[in-house]
């Protein structure tokens, strides 16, 4: 199990060069990742700007990050493909992974649906579209990272043949992380293309609720009826706060790392900076978990 630390893009800590200072923090502190909001304007959990409360942008606070450390994975939870020109994206994430060393993580999703990133600025809103956005974009920024020549024609956009170069560091691909609702059948299947799903469920109109060891199971299967490619696979859970009870949550990540799961994910919401620090500065919750052989989650 490995454990990322989940930070918002927006608040009186977005600015770049604190971020960069948690990051420092964070690989000192044993994080694994640290992860950003991808966010236009930082909003509430009704999706509107919240007032006097900055936003700074996740790519610039990502590669001052990356040069104020060594080891920890970067990367963002998660990226709304559908408002990027995926071969901006392209440029963008392959440059980062060569500013830090391989150490690049790129989650994709939908985005919220009521996002004022989307309504405010006249991007597209509707979900099956945004869907169709995805799958091509991801198309072609894995064609664009091949680093040899590349073309595509679909229904939202075309590239005649063009090479980009550098590819990224990592090879084959920088790591993609699908980000969205288990419930969804195009959630698993497009994970099941890739690297790896940010995983969240809802139990009912309250809003999203822990996995059990069984939803990591019933998950895993599947995602491996899917699968149509060897290689490691991640399942990424958790995404919220750290509950005050710590034997319990430890508890809870060991049941899941058991059942499967291969990071655990532990968000720290926008507060003053002292605040921030102290929850990064703590460390992770690491449990220990069943030994070597006794599983196979990062095959599935």
């Amino acid at each position: 199990m490995r454990y990322a630390l989940s930070l918002p893009s927006g608040g009186e800590c977005a600015d770049p060069r604190i971020l960069a200072e948690f990051a420092r923090v964070a690989e000192a502190a044993g994080w694994d990742a640290v992860l950003l909001e991808d966010y236009v304007t930082y909003t509430n959990d009704n999706y509107h700007s919240l007032p006097g409360h900055p936003t700074h942008d996740p790519w610039i606070a990502l590669a001052a990050m990356a040069t104020q450390t060594a080891s920890i994975r970067l990367g963002t939870c998660v990226t709304p493909l559908s408002r990027w020109r995926p071969w901006h994206l392209a440029r963008v994430t392959a440059s980062l992974d060569h500013l830090s060393g391989g150490r690049l993580i790129l989650g994709v999703g939908l985005g919220d649906i009521n996002d004022e990133a989307f309504t405010h600025f006249g991007e597209e809103t509707d979900p099956r579209q945004r869907a169709e956005l995805l799958d091509e974009g991801l198309d072609i920024l894995t064609g664009l990272w091949s680093g040899e020549p590349f073309s595509f024609a679909g229904k939202h956009y075309r590239v005649e043949e063009t090479t980009f170069l550098p590819p990224p560091v990592q090879r084959p691909r920088i790591p993609i992380w699908v980000g969205g609702w288990v419930g969804t059948r195009p959630v698993l299947r497009r994970a099941a293309r890739y690297d790896g799903i940010c995983a969240y469920k809802v139990a009912d109109t309250s809003g999203w609720s822990d996995f059990t060891p069984e939803d990591l199971t019933t998950l895993r299967s599947a995602i491996k009826r899917q699968r149509t490619h060897d290689g490691a696979f991640d399942i990424v859970i958790g995404g919220r706060e750290r509950a005050q009870d710590w034997d319990a949550e430890r508890d809870l990540i060991r049941s899941l790392a058991d059942a499967g799961a291969t990071w655990w994910h532990e968000w720290v919401p926008a507060a003053d900076q002292q605040r921030m620090r102290r929850e990064i500065e703590r460390g992770p919750l690491r449990v220990s978990v069943a030994p070597p052989g006794s599983r196979d989650a990062d095959s599935l």
